[in-house]
């Protein structure tokens, strides 16, 4: 009788999130993903609020665009941000725990469309929108 081994290669998100030391540097943890998909959880650090003691708007876009990079990667090229917007929806504060969903929307060519709401509990902090494109892979010069 033979064994199955199960598979424990890390996937394109793992070992993309692994290597994102800016993202992990600040909390952000990665609690699970799929095709197209992903969840983060973030805690408000006291370095990451502003002089109105709320949650700078660009660790609340770090976030969101952590998650956005995680779902559009899961497919396996390498893709990165063509562009994003945020809408700031309610403050956030110090000790508060934010997850981020982020879910495609789309995929089109080398191009797609990825929605990310950041939330705390039940209120929604902000709105982000992603738009992704894979790259073409690199040849080597001789």
């Amino acid at each position: 009788m033979t064994t199955r081994v199960p598979d424990t290669t890390p996937g394109p998100v793992e070992t993309m999130f692994a290597a994102d030391e800016a993202s992990r540097g600040l909390g952000i943890e990665l609690l699970e993903h799929g095709e197209g998909t992903a969840v983060l959880r973030m805690t408000v650090t006291a370095s990451q609020v502003n002089g109105h003691r709320i949650a700078h708007g660009g660790y609340l876009f770090l976030l969101a665009d952590t998650a956005f990079a995680c779902a559009c990667n899961s497919h396996g090229p390498v893709t990165v941000a063509a562009g994003a917007d945020v809408e700031f929806v309610a403050p956030a504060y110090e000790g508060d725990v934010l997850v981020a969903t982020a879910r495609e929307r789309i995929r089109f060519g080398r191009s797609g469309v990825y929605d990310v709401s950041v939330v705390r509990g039940d209120d929604v902090i902000a709105e982000f929108r992603g738009r992704s494109r894979t790259l073409r892979a690199r040849t080597e010069e001789p």
